[in-house]
């Protein structure tokens, strides 16, 4: 199980910030063997808890740029006196993490972990979990960790008892399976901790007003042994809680309060826990992610290529926009007029992914304009199961002919493994669209079909301007203009530069030269070079993602995924993979530029676009598990991999 781990530092200690970055080490190196898949901690420092957590083993933790910054910035409040003595406590608890319930890769699912009103850590695990969150239902649950619904049964009961004590004698009756836990409750100054195992043990030091504790004693000898010279003899021995056991601890004084955590036994004393009747705040610093400067109007942030700022904050792609002007309904119902049948044989032919625009746009096509198409579809490998059943619910209720194309799928996975792991020895954000160019051959498809079928007129459902992702050339270095969503109609200046970018890249990455090579190349002309004269449909029509959403889920039954409430890219394997890659390494994501052009045209408001991509951009493990396993990739490496290169913020 997990390693727990942490200390009080009361005024009078002598504990500067190099002894305390000391004091951390040591503890990580000693508690890294029972966990070493994630790692975080929590510092009380004056009136402020700050958590900082990653998804990697401690000792690659404790050797990163962020977690060294954020020791750097948090040990500058450190109060002391001329003798180097603290005139404020400290305290910290912190976590090795062994997973159980909950990827590591999801921040939210590592410790410490935030609840409104106290921030806690917990090795064990609870067993009954969903049954506690089916029996409190006012409780919002965020993540899959089973520590969330234990530390949010613990914060509501301090709430409502003002007591300690009597909170952690009603958790532990409510939870089954093994827990130690450890936490700061934001309203008081003490370090809280309980164990129904027994796996906590402390280390008391009164003449140097230190207090430790360890899930193991042995950690907590061993730690005494490697600062002998700051301890000196006046540790006491360590002193296990047992099973069934709580205790508090005031910062000020750190004279533990031992309990039994039996509900039943009755405790005269009403042990309250806010020395001073202040409060803490609890700030997560483990990404600086929300530090970022955004637009004021929109929500781009500054790490977005060619992004500039105005003197009231306002962006170069707020102050530019201007809004496209459709064609309309009445263009395009002349267009399609041209080649409607009049006997109900086939008179178009529909790219349909399975995604919503295409099946929304079959639908308008069919029922609204009285088109008869064909829909075709490309398996190169990356079209999902619940695109799939999209598919065949839309195919089945419309009664439309499916034609499927599917390429050589396990070649097709294979050159994505290859470029991806090409692409980790040299990371570089303009590179991850090579990602995706096994995709690019769905145009070739369409040619070939209107040859081979004798239907003119070929139809992309596509076109609409809030999905522009331009970032992706602009981290190649390429402002790229408005071309309406079809790669075809950048300049010939930008499709120079592109193929300019992508070589120099490959001769400063050898491993880039591959057996997709071949494939690349020709996804390369079948997007930007071949003749691209297929009809956009959201070139003439409005995209209404309301309108969209209600046809296709009332009409159609259309599957929405489970862990979004966004039905855009649900359809695509690999979008949670390169998002998260975007958000990693540049803080945003193809969810932030499609909030922002939202706000750009009045659909929605800037609090609301917040809130949304704090939504968007949470991953969805199932989904990345299932990519990984498709490619061929290893989850955990390649995230961690991830993690470690060097963000733009």
């Amino acid at each position: 199980m997990c390693g727990i781990f942490g200390f009080i530092a009361a005024p009078g200690a002598k504990l500067g910030p190099n002894r305390m970055r000391s004091y951390l080490r040591d503890l990580f190196e000693l508690s890294e063997p029972r966990g070493q898949e994630a790692s975080g901690l929590a510092i009380t420092l004056g009136r402020q808890v700050s958590v900082f957590k990653r998804g990697q083993r401690p000792r690659d933790m404790l050797r990163s740029r962020g977690y060294r910054e954020f020791l750097s910035k948090t040990l500058a409040d450190m109060l002391l006196d001329r003798e180097a003595r603290l005139k404020e406590p400290v305290a910290v608890i912190g976590h090795c993490r062994l997973v159980t319930n909950g990827a590591e890769i999801v921040a939210g699912n590592n410790h410490p972990i935030k609840v409104d009103g106290l921030v806690g850590i917990h090795n064990g695990i609870v067993t009954n979990d969903t049954k506690l969150w089916d029996k409190y239902p006012k409780f919002r649950r965020e993540h899959e960790s089973d520590s969330e619904i234990l530390l949010r049964i613990l914060d509501d009961q301090i709430a409502a008892k003002k007591n300690v004590k009597t909170a952690l004698k009603h958790l532990f009756s409510e939870i089954q399976g093994s827990a130690s836990i450890a936490f700061f409750p934001t309203s008081g100054s003490i370090l809280g901790l309980a164990t129904n195992l027994g796996s906590l043990h402390i280390l008391s030091v009164p003449d140097k007003n230190v207090l430790v504790f360890a899930s193991e004693a042995y950690f907590l000898q061993q730690f005494a042994l490697r600062n002998k010279r700051d301890i000196g003899n006046g540790a006491n021995g360590s002193r296990q809680l047992y099973a069934g056991e709580g205790c508090i601890i005031p910062f000020h004084n750190i004279t533990p309060s031992f309990f039994s955590l039996d509900k039943q036994e009755r405790d005269p004393k009403k042990t309250t826990f806010c020395s001073d009747g202040k409060a803490f705040s609890i700030v997560d610093c483990s990404s600086r992610i929300a530090e970022i400067k955004r637009c004021t109007k929109c929500i781009l942030p500054s790490t977005y290529p060619f992004l500039e700022f105005d003197e009231n904050g306002i962006c170069n792609q707020c102050r530019d926009y201007e809004p496209i002007q459709l064609a309309g309904r009445a263009t395009l119902e002349s267009k399609l007029a041209q080649y409607r049948s009049k006997d109900g044989s086939p008179d178009c032919i529909v790219a349909f992914s399975g995604g919503r625009d295409s099946s929304f746009g079959l639908h308008l096509l069919k029922k609204e304009y009285k088109m008869n198409p064909i829909a075709y579809t490309y398996d190169w490998g990356m079209v999902t199961g619940i695109a799939r059943r999209n598919q065949a619910r839309m195919l089945g209720k419309l009664q439309i002919e499916h034609i499927l194309r599917a390429a050589d799928i396990p070649t097709k996975r294979r050159y994505i493994r290859k470029n991806i792991q090409a692409w980790l020895k040299r990371p570089h954000l303009g590179m991850v669209p090579l990602f995706m160019a096994g995709d690019k051959f769905f145009y070739d498809i369409g040619r070939k079909l209107r040859s081979e079928l004798g239907i003119p007129l070929v139809i992309f459902c596509a076109g609409n301007e809030l999905e522009r992702t331009d970032f992706k050339g602009g981290f190649a270095g390429v402002r790229e203009p408005i071309h309406g969503q079809r790669l075809f109609a950048y300049s010939a200046f930008n499709k120079l530069q592109i193929a300019t970018f992508y070589a120099g890249q490959y001769l400063l990455n050898p491993r880039y030269i591959n057996e997709s090579l071949f494939d690349t190349l020709h996804s390369f002309r079948s997007s930007f070079l071949s003749k691209d004269d297929f009809l956009y449909l959201f070139h003439y029509v409005p995209w209404e993602e309301e309108e969209i959403n209600k046809t296709l889920i009332n009409e159609y039954g259309w599957e929405v995924a489970s862990h979004t409430n966004n039905t855009w890219r649900i359809g695509d394997g690999y979008t949670t993979f390169i998002n998260h890659i975007y958000l990693t390494i540049a803080g945003f994501t193809e969810f932030d530029t499609y909030r922002s052009q939202q706000i750009r045209k009045g659909l929605i408001s800037r609090k609301q676009a917040i809130q949304a991509v704090e939504r968007d951009n949470e991953p969805d493990m199932a989904v990345l598990a299932e990519f990984t396993q498709q490619v061929g990739l290893n989850l955990h490496e390649v995230m961690s991999r991830i993690d470690l290169i060097p963000k733009l913020y």
